[in-house]
């Protein structure tokens, strides 16, 4: 690369400088759009110099609006939303009025792919159902939700269409929401993961889900199928402590890259002491033989110790909200603990710009 820039090995949209006493000028590249950061004001201006010396570029200031995200920074932290894209869809779809809902998924609802009802329009639906995914980017708390109708994109009927309208209710009521990030000096990476079991009732596949987070806001969610059939709740969360293990190793490979090193083994939290004991047992015997080999891995991560898995209390499981619809009190109580905070959320909004 030019100029003393290195392509991250992990993310070849990452770009980093390093300067001879450690300043840090970090460049995010996606298709012919920049966004930057550094520790050294020199070498912003040096960049930007270097830029327009080589190429025809507008710089847009301080980032407040960048591919529907819309982020607000003040001196008490970040808070990125998609508040005028949530309001595009509810327009187009014509649900502005609609009446607002306190959780985007009926607690125990289980959709299936054959559902009930008459057939809607297919082009309909899909526009509908991949608008949604897309608000999925700052807003860990439809993920779910979005995942589940996400599965019925080639049946559509009118059952569906009723679970992806009530979604659309629950955005009517939290329009604003996104995740807040506070000014923090706490940089340990806090994992959890946890899976259902058997709740796809037609495969009988359990759901994975896992958060990262660092300080108090989340960074990185996942809710997702399982491939296989789990045969009890510990092999789905066996399962799912995998699929956390994958995330979990490259992103301490980008920290790394970034000059923050994580000094400490990772620490997974899982709610099921069966599946921290399956990772631990190094033996294959009958209640593990049949697993496919790819989840094995962990059993390395654990016993070099890169991997460390915690037991913790079902009720303390922040990834719940990933793996099951959840009651009103429980789905408000884990969006506070994912960094979406109603009161952070309402000073971050009162001070964001219109984009409308």
């Amino acid at each position: 690369m030019n100029h003393g820039f290195n392509r991250c090995s992990y993310e070849h949209a990452l770009i980093v400088k390093i300067g001879l006493n450690g300043e840090m000028l970090i460049v995010c590249l996606y298709v012919d759009d920049l966004i930057f950061t550094e520790n050294c004001q020199e070498m912003i201006s040096d960049f930007r110099e270097a830029m327009t010396r080589e190429f025809e570029m507008a710089d847009m200031g301080l980032m407040y609006y960048f591919l529907g995200l819309e982020i607000t920074q003040s001196e008490d932290g970040i808070f990125i939303c998609q508040q005028k894209y949530a309001k595009d869809i509810l327009e187009h779809f014509k649900m502005a009025t609609c009446k607002p809902i306190s959780t985007p998924m009926e607690e125990r609802l289980k959709l299936t792919k054959d559902g009930s009802g008459s057939e809607v329009d297919p082009t309909y639906f899909k526009r509908l159902v991949g608008s949604l995914r897309y608000l999925t980017s700052t807003r860990p708390d439809l993920v779910y939700s979005v995942g589940m109708v996400s599965r019925c994109m080639e049946t559509h009927r009118q059952s569906h269409l009723q679970a992806v309208k009530r979604i659309l209710r629950y955005i009517k009521g939290n329009v604003d929401d996104g995740v807040f990030y506070t000014v923090s000096n706490d940089f340990q990476l806090m994992r959890y993961t946890d899976s259902d079991w058997g709740g796809d009732i037609r495969e009988r596949k359990s759901t994975s889900g896992y958060v990262f987070s660092l300080g108090n806001g989340i960074f990185s969610w996942f809710s997702k199928k399982q491939q296989v059939v789990a045969l009890s709740s510990a092999e789905a969360k066996y399962i799912a402590e995998a699929y956390c293990a994958t995330q979990a190793i490259w992103l301490h490979l980008m920290f790394a890259e970034l000059r923050h090193k994580q000094k400490h083994p990772t620490m997974i939290n899982c709610d099921n002491k069966s599946a921290i004991a399956l990772a631990k047992n190094l033996v294959f015997h009958g209640r593990s033989k049949h697993i496919d080999i790819k989840y094995h891995f962990i059993r390395d991560l654990v016993k070099s110790e890169e991997i460390v898995l915690q037991f913790c209390k079902s009720e303390d499981q922040v990834a719940d909200m990933f793996t099951k619809p959840l009651k009103t009190d429980s789905f408000l109580k884990l969006k506070r603990k994912h960094g979406q905070d109603e009161l952070g959320l309402r000073e971050a909004v009162g001070n964001k710009k219109d984009f409308s």
